[in-house]
């Protein structure tokens, strides 16, 4: 018996569809699990995916996937690649893992809420198979950091970070949430696998995997090229979700769109942005931070915002400008409060970095120059504590990151500033106008109280620093310190010096040399 062809059978395969006899359509898809809204039940007979496959064809995919990702990693195992890694590298894996091993758990819950409650056959299909690749992302994220563990303590936040109440695993935990684990499949649908996962992703899995060959880091840029090549695919649910929702409810879908975009940049340029201009080595960095956005996320998003006919969101000035400033105020933010992070932030200021920062960025000296000036006094004076933190930042109430980082010190157009409003009794504060908006639009679904709330309202005793690093999980041996025992502040002894005796020379001391 001959077999049918492929095109026979893989729509019938596929699209499985019944119609229920004993209960009626709401008991078995709820709308606030499925959330077709204004789209009529018979529109979700047009969801077709774009990319196509059978179990049989993804079972023979993923084992030729895992096959090459252990193969590299078992030829790797004996040799002495990680001890020769560059400590700043280092740190950008750690962070990886950290913010993002358990993640992948969390998005195979929001794939399979996906496979149960979406509305079209061919969806719930599609969804089982992003269901199974978030579970191998999962697992290759905690499997190769698990063996570093004996080596640095600090890779086994890749399991613990989430179990924690660390501020930038809180400030995840909050976007993530919003994408993942609160919305409906539709909502779920343009929020992850559109917005997120066809653009953001891009800056760990293909950014960090470049930046990672030119480190030598073999074993990390294999296992997140792997993982990529799973995004790509099952990213695609989004695309024909948003065709449905821009021709029932196109308002909807720009709101969607909107927040969650803001809130991935605000996110990504504390996870990515430090890592692409500070931690690589300069000699193996392949493009800025600015660079990689403009080229993968500012362009591609604007082409899929004219493809769907969705406008440019209303904040779009004030993110292109944020893409010189976010990600350096975060950084700064970051090294200062280094004792709140499981890793080891990189300066990334010697007077090499810093000339690459004034190419890339030419306002950075102006803006930041200054402040770090004072941090390598402090270092080369031996003042230490004078470049550790004595209390917590104020964090806004939506992105959960420090105020001021939406700005730069000294930028005369977007200066350092709070947001605020006055609402249900109190005071509320934000780092920028759209974060203020998206609050205000989605308040009573926003569950997570920032640290300093936590602080205010005595869930952290002793409100002192060693109290609230002990609530935050950090512990003396993973506490992050500078990557280099700031032996990189060494070259700026002269000017250090030079400065000092002008001062001196200013308060009537000592004549200036």
């Amino acid at each position: 018996m001959s077999k049918l062809k492929r095109e026979e059978w893989y729509d019938i395969y596929r699209d499985v569809n019944w119609t229920p006899r004993y209960v009626d359509h709401e008991a078995i898809f709820p709308e606030w699990w499925s959330g077709t809204g204004k789209i009529p039940l018979e529109a979700w007979a047009e969801w077709d995916e774009p990319y196509k496959v059978s179990y049989s064809e993804y079972v023979v995919t993923q084992r030729e996937k895992e096959a090459s990702a252990f193969a590299v990693k078992s030829a790797l195992k004996r040799s002495t690649i990680f001890d020769k890694l560059d400590e700043g590298w280092k740190s950008v894996s750690k962070e990886h893992y950290g913010a993002t091993s358990l993640v992948e758990y969390m998005a195979v819950l929001a794939e399979l809420r996906m496979a149960r409650f979406g509305l079209a056959g061919a969806w719930r299909h599609m969804a089982t198979f992003g269901a199974l690749d978030e579970i191998r992302h999962a697992q290759l994220d905690l499997l190769f950091a698990h063996e570093f563990i004996p080596k640095d303590p600090q890779f086994d936040w890749a399991q613990k970070a989430y179990h924690t109440n660390e501020w930038g695993v809180v400030a995840a935990r909050a976007l993530f949430d919003g994408l993942m684990s609160n919305p409906s499949a539709v909502d779920t649908a343009i929020q992850l696998p559109f917005t997120f996962e066809t653009g953001f992703t891009n800056l760990q899995f293909v950014g960090l995997s470049a930046d990672a060959m030119e480190s030598g880091d073999y074993n990390f840029a294999n296992m997140i090229s792997s993982v990529q090549t799973d995004e790509a695919r099952h990213a695609q649910q989004g695309h024909p979700t948003m065709q449905l929702l821009m021709e029932h409810d196109p308002k909807r879908a720009q709101w969607l769109v909107d927040k969650t975009f803001w809130l991935s940049a605000r996110l990504f340029a504390i996870l990515t942005g430090p890592g692409m201009d500070y931690y690589t080595p300069l000699e193996h960095r392949k493009q800025s931070f600015k660079e990689f956005m403009e080229e993968w996320i500012v362009n591609q998003y604007a082409r899929t915002l004219k493809d769907f006919g969705l406008r440019e969101p209303w904040y779009w000035d004030e993110f292109m400008r944020g893409l010189e400033t976010w990600h350096h105020s975060l950084h700064l933010g970051v090294w200062f409060w280094r004792p709140t992070v499981w890793w080891k932030p990189q300066a990334g200021i010697s007077k090499a970095e810093r000339a690459w920062l004034n190419d890339k960025y030419p306002n950075w000296e102006q803006q930041f120059g200054p402040i770090w000036d004072q941090l390598i006094a402090n270092v080369n004076a031996g003042r230490i504590d004078k470049t550790l933190p004595e209390t917590l930042p104020w964090l806004c109430e939506t992105c959960n990151l420090p105020i001021g980082t939406a700005g730069a010190p000294g930028h005369a157009h977007h200066p350092v500033r709070a947001y605020s409003m006055n609402y249900g009794g109190r005071m509320h504060h934000f780092c920028s106008k759209p974060c203020r908006q998206i609050w205000w639009e989605d308040k009573d679904t926003l569950h997570q109280d920032t640290i300093i709330m936590r602080l205010l309202t005595g869930q952290i005793q002793p409100p002192t620093v060693p109290g609230i690093l002990g609530y935050m999980g950090l512990t003396p041996e993973v506490m992050g310190d500078d990557a280099y025992g700031y032996a990189w502040a060494k070259e700026y002894v002269t000017d250090t010096l030079r400065q000092v005796a002008k001062e001196a020379a200013a308060a009537g001391s000592v004549p200036a040399k």
